[in-house]
Order: structure tokens, then sequence, then C-alpha cells
């Protein structure tokens, strides 16, 4: 896909109910909606949360969103039966690409390396491949990549289901790489920590190198 070319979608009827639904929770978490539908809204919404807060409230407003999606006894089981072997982490990756691209756009599974418990790398298909993320090229900021999307979903299955993710953004070609089983690094020692503004789509992006205003507290 082409990174300068503005990809156009037609969601169907699962796909409007879903944003819908993450709309209604985010709209909810916020005490205030929004006046645009479908997937703008949902983005209009996501900016509304960046307003006034830091990325810590930001990245905690999006974990407690993402929690009232799933009840809370369901991540207790999870926890409590599924250890992160290649089968669950292979099952995750399947479920994410066939189910969510209505959120991040076309994706497919790839084979990845992941750390095996005796530290030696074992490849399996727990990997999602995103050609063109949809949220990053409509929010077109690298803050709300960070701190609504990256930091809160790989927390959100590293901690609270016990399988651990990887994101890996490509803020050049938009692409993004999903890894269940590999474990996050530190922020602090993380790529995106120091990823600048998107140059030509965030208002504050320039030629500097400098990181996004919006990624550090």
């Amino acid at each position: 896909m082409n990174a300068a070319e503005k990809e156009i979608y037609n969601d169907n009827l699962f796909d409007r109910l879903f944003i819908a639904l993450l709309a209604w929770k985010m709209a909810a978490a916020l005490g205030k909606g929004t006046q645009l539908k479908g997937y703008d809204g949902f983005v209009d919404l996501s900016k509304q949360i960046v307003r006034g807060r830091t990325p810590r409230e930001q990245q905690e407003l999006v974990a407690a969103i993402l929690q009232s999606l799933v009840p809370s006894q369901l991540l207790a089981i999870v926890r409590a039966v599924f250890s992160p072997t290649q089968l669950v982490c292979e099952l995750n990756a399947w479920f994410g690409a066939t189910f969510f691209q209505w959120l991040v756009g076309p994706c497919e599974i790839v084979e990845v390396e992941v750390p095996a418990e005796d530290e030696t790398l074992r490849k399996q298909k727990s990997g999602i491949h995103i050609e063109k993320c949809r949220y990053l090229e409509n929010s077109g900021c690298t803050g709300m990549c960070v701190n609504m999307c990256k930091l809160p979903t790989q927390d959100f299955f590293t901690q609270k289901f016990g399988i651990p993710l990887t994101m890996i953004p490509n803020f050049e070609d938009l692409s993004c790489e999903m890894i269940f089983g590999q474990r996050p690094l530190p922020f602090e020692e993380d790529p995106a920590y120091n990823q600048p503004c998107l140059a030509n789509r965030c208002s504050l992006g320039t030629q500097s190198l400098q990181p996004c205003p919006k990624v550090r507290s």
C-alpha cells in the first residue's frame, strides 16, 4: 500500500457495529460524545481523550475502556488456564488478524521468532503484519499511536491476559507488526520513545528529529 494515498474502507454491518460499540464505550468513559459518525467518530473521541491529559492519563483511560470490553472474570480465567504457549500465541494472532481488520485495516498472519523458556528463539506463526494501520493513518499522530494504541494494548495482553505482546509501528509506511509471545521492552528502550512527529501529517510535524512531544510526560 502507498502511505501517501488515503485508503478508502467500505465497512460492512459487523464492522460498523464493532466501531459503534467501541465509540460508545469511549464516550461513556469521557462523559460526552461526538457529532461524527463511524470510524471518524471513533478517531474524534480518541482526540478528545488526548486533549488536556498526560500520556499516562491517556493510557490509563484507554486501559479502563479495554477492560470494560472484557469481563474481569474472563480475564482471570484466561490468566489461570492459558499459559503463553506457541498454540495460544498463534490462536491470538489468528483471532486478531481475522476479527480486527475493521480497526487496523488489512493484515495477515506471519511467522516470527520469539524467545522460548530456555532463551533460544523459536519460530511460530504468532505475528500479525498490518499493511497500513487505519488508526495511525486517520489520526496522523505519533503520540496517539503510542498512547492510545501501542502501549495500552501491549499492557492489556501482557498484564491482564498474561500473553506477552509487542507492537512495532513503522512510522514511515504506516505498517505495524504485532508479535504475540514477545514481551515488550521498557518504554524508555523502545524506538517509539524517540519517534518524531509524522511529517506532512501532524500539525506539529516538521523536519526536526526531536521526539514527538505527545509521547513523553
